[in-house]
């Protein structure tokens, strides 16, 4: 399977990225190799979350 490796900025919270830091010095991996991983890890379960299109919206309660 091919690589597609294209470049992206991602902003992250400091203490996020600290995070990301260690781990990446931990495992002798680097930045990106951690962030995708935590993406393949993560994934299942962010497809787990409703869409905020299937998301009824309440009605709002006048009284």
């Amino acid at each position: 399977m091919a690589s597609d490796k294209r470049k992206q900025s991602l902003y992250f919270p400091a203490e996020m990225l600290e995070e990301i830091e260690h781990e990446a010095l931990r495992l002798d991996r680097t930045r990106s190799w951690i962030v995708q991983r935590c993406v393949r890890i993560a994934l299942p379960e962010l497809k787990k979350l409703p869409s905020i299109n299937d998301i009824e919206e309440q009605p709002k309660d006048d009284g």
